[in-house]
């Protein structure tokens, strides 16, 4: 298997990943955001457009949108763990941040 089908495929399932949690799981996130972090409406809907908006812009054939939307993936999930540590939630809450972020690395790194 050579690294341009293994970036390509880690592509889409970050992006597949991201577009199920925030549009088919869109409800799970709703009270998330308000039980679990106390944060503002506006402030999930524009993480929300963020994200999908990155998940789309990685699956981009121009490498520069790409790679703007890998950036930006690894920046909010960045800010995703340090909610997580500002909360003081388990780390199995704080897994799937951690390995979107893992996942993103590696493909900066071979992309």
């Amino acid at each position: 298997m050579n690294i341009e089908l293994l970036t390509t495929v880690l592509k889409i399932v970050i992006s597949t990943a991201l577009i199920y949690v925030w549009v088919v799981r869109y409800d799970n996130i709703i009270s998330e955001f308000r039980k679990d972090y106390n944060y503002p409406d506006w402030l999930r809907d524009l993480t929300g457009i963020t994200k999908l908006s990155c998940a789309v812009m990685l699956l981009s054939a121009n490498t520069e949108l790409s790679n703007l939307g890998l950036k930006g993936i690894i920046t909010l999930m960045a800010f995703a763990i340090l909610t997580h540590i500002r909360v003081k939630s388990s780390f199995r809450k704080a897994i799937p941040s951690v390995a979107l972020m893992s996942l993103c690395l590696v493909l900066l790194y071979f992309g």
